[in-house]
C-alpha cells in the first residue's frame, strides 16, 4: 500500500507543481513511519493547496489521512498517512528547520561504539 500511497501523493504534488521534491526511507530511523516526503511551495497558498490536493487526491483512491496540522498558516503543513507523512512547507521554513538533515544523519545512540 505505501508504493501506491507514495505514487498518488507525487502526482498530486505534481500536478500542483509542488517545488524540490524529496523522498526519504527513514524505516532505520524511525519506528513510527517509513516514508518521509518534504516538498516546497512558493506561498502560504500555494503550501496549502498542494496539502489539500495530496488529501483529496489520495481521498479519492479511498486512502484517508490520519492527520493534518498547519493548514490554517500555510507556512509548514503535515499530512500524515502513518507509513508516509509529507512536510509542505514555504522556502524560508525548510530552510530553517532543515529536516532532510534531521532525518538523514546517524543518531549518536545508533552508532558504532567500537
Amino acid at each position: 500500500m505505501s508504493e501506491n500511497l507514495n505514487e498518488i501523493i507525487k502526482n498530486a504534488i505534481e500536478d500542483s507543481k509542488g517545488q524540490d521534491v524529496t523522498e526519504l526511507d527513514v524505516t532505520e530511523l524511525s519506528d513510527v513511519m517509513d516514508c518521509l516526503v518534504i516538498v516546497t511551495g512558493t506561498s502560504s497558498r500555494h503550501v496549502k493547496s498542494l496539502a489539500q490536493n495530496i488529501v483529496e487526491d489520495t481521498k479519492k483512491a479511498g486512502i484517508q489521512a490520519i492527520g493534518v496540522e498547519g493548514m490554517e498558516d500555510g507556512e509548514w503543513t503535515l499530512v500524515d498517512f502513518g507509513d508516509t507523512v509529507v512536510h509542505v512547507m514555504q522556502q524560508s521554513t525548510r530552510d530553517f528547520y532543515e529536516l532532510e538533515k534531521l532525518w538523514t544523519m546517524e543518531p549518536p545512540s545508533r552508532k558504532n561504539n567500537s
